[in-house]
């Protein structure tokens, strides 16, 4: 069993960062999910898939990996530009706009 070490991305609903910056060791689903046939509801026997660790680095979640023997793969986190700076809502009505605010 291989766990996935990796960095979440952020919410793309919403502008912030919260939950990005810690590390996520996640377990990966050792049984296929099965459909009820009444209800038609997914399920699975496997409680270890919904086991998500968070971690303040990598290097404590991949400790943690190699504490327990665990064989692990890391996921490269997709950084962000950091030519984007924050605006506010008033800065669409500046004057020194590049282009001309229209409706």
């Amino acid at each position: 069993m291989r766990v996935r070490i990796y960095q979440p991305a952020r919410n793309a609903m919403q502008s912030g960062t919260a939950r990005s910056k810690n590390w996520v060791l996640e377990y990966p689903p050792a049984d296929p999910r099965e459909i009820d046939p009444l209800m038609g509801w997914t399920s699975s026997d496997d409680t270890q898939s919904q086991v998500r660790l968070r971690f303040e680095t990598r290097k404590q979640a991949e400790d943690y990996a190699k504490e327990r023997g665990l064989d692990y793969v890391v996921q490269e986190p997709h950084k962000r530009a950091q030519n984007i700076r924050p605006r506010g809502y008033g800065e669409n009505f500046a004057t020194d706009r590049r282009g001309p605010w229209t409706h």
